[in-house]
């Protein structure tokens, strides 16, 4: 039992789940304010080469991440003019994000490093230890120990989160968007305004969430490196309820299968079995959550202005 327990599990879990709750709390701000954002991968994969090419060439992992948020920014801003002032297929726009951001990290590779599979070595963002904190018993070494600051400020992000969502008029007023616009539209809200702050602010995330892909856990960026992660995030909001703690609840489930898939690979356990894994670990999700899940009443509906 230890072993399916064991603190170096946990702490791979952690790690695996760090970009998919970021990414889902992205999800959240974009579809709580309105609008649906598929575009989740493309635009973590795009955060993830932006950060790790400004990395590269800075010399400076920080700007690499400040990179990435920016990148991230100007894919949700684009995600935002097409979906509201073009009034295009929010569906579609996010598919386009996403097909446009796979093929473009590779040409761009291939024109600045010569190579469409991978980026040179790039500085990454060192482990920190917290002191104090990691003496705390068991908790310590998990979370406060040799643990990527990226982490630490997406554990602090759910909790801002959710003290936005819950707790300020920007919050009160994004969901009554994603529920009932007309009435917020009656309240005086700027309904437009507040939708491309959300989808801008979820960009932000996904840029985040990518950079911690490539100069987090790696120190290079590869092909199509979110490998489905954007979607994974998708996922991971629903099933959390567009909920900051659910989403993280739900992540760190996810993170755990794919964890424990990986420890198995090492106890000569059938590959078949290992492989199902986090398949099966979805199965058993929706089978408790599908037909409990109601999404935002308005999300996706275009707005008169």
């Amino acid at each position: 039992m230890s072993r399916f327990l064991s603190i170096e599990l946990i702490r791979s879990c952690i790690r695996i789940a760090t970009p998919l709750w970021i990414g889902a709390l992205a999800g959240i701000f974009s579809e709580r304010s309105g609008v649906v954002n598929i575009a989740l991968e493309g635009m973590m994969l795009a955060g993830a080469f932006g950060g790790a090419v400004v990395s590269l060439c800075s010399g400076q992992a920080w700007i690499g991440v400040l990179a990435a948020i920016m990148t991230g920014i100007a894919c949700g801003l684009f995600h935002a003019v097409v979906s509201l002032r073009c009034r295009t297929n929010q569906v579609i726009s996010g598919v386009a994000i996403n097909m446009l951001m796979s093929g473009l990290t590779i040409f761009l590779m291939q024109i600045l490093f010569g190579n469409k599979a991978q980026s040179p070595t790039a500085p990454r963002v060192l482990e920190v230890t917290i002191p104090w904190f990691d003496k705390i018993p068991i908790i310590g070494r998990i979370i406060f120990e040799d643990v990527s600051p990226i982490t630490l400020i997406g554990l602090l992000l759910v909790v801002v989160t959710h003290i936005i969502l819950y707790y300020t008029r920007w919050g009160l007023r994004m969901r009554a968007i994603s529920e009932n616009p007309q009435a917020a539209i009656a309240a005086g809200v700027h309904v437009h305004k507040l939708q491309y702050l959300g989808v801008i602010t979820s960009g932000a995330l996904a840029g985040f969430a990518g950079s911690f892909l490539s100069i987090g856990v790696l120190d290079v960026f590869t092909k199509n490196m979110t490998a489905g992660r954007g979607f994974m995030s998708l996922a991971v909001m629903i099933f959390g309820r567009w909920k900051p703690f659910g989403s993280l609840a739900a992540s760190l489930f996810f993170g755990y299968a794919m964890a424990l898939q990986i420890s198995l690979q090492e106890w000569q356990v059938p590959p078949q079995f290992v492989e199902m894994i986090p398949y099966f670990a979805t199965l058993v999700v929706l089978a408790f959550v599908s037909g409990k899940v109601r999404p935002p009443a308005a999300t996706g509906k275009l707005i008169d202005r």
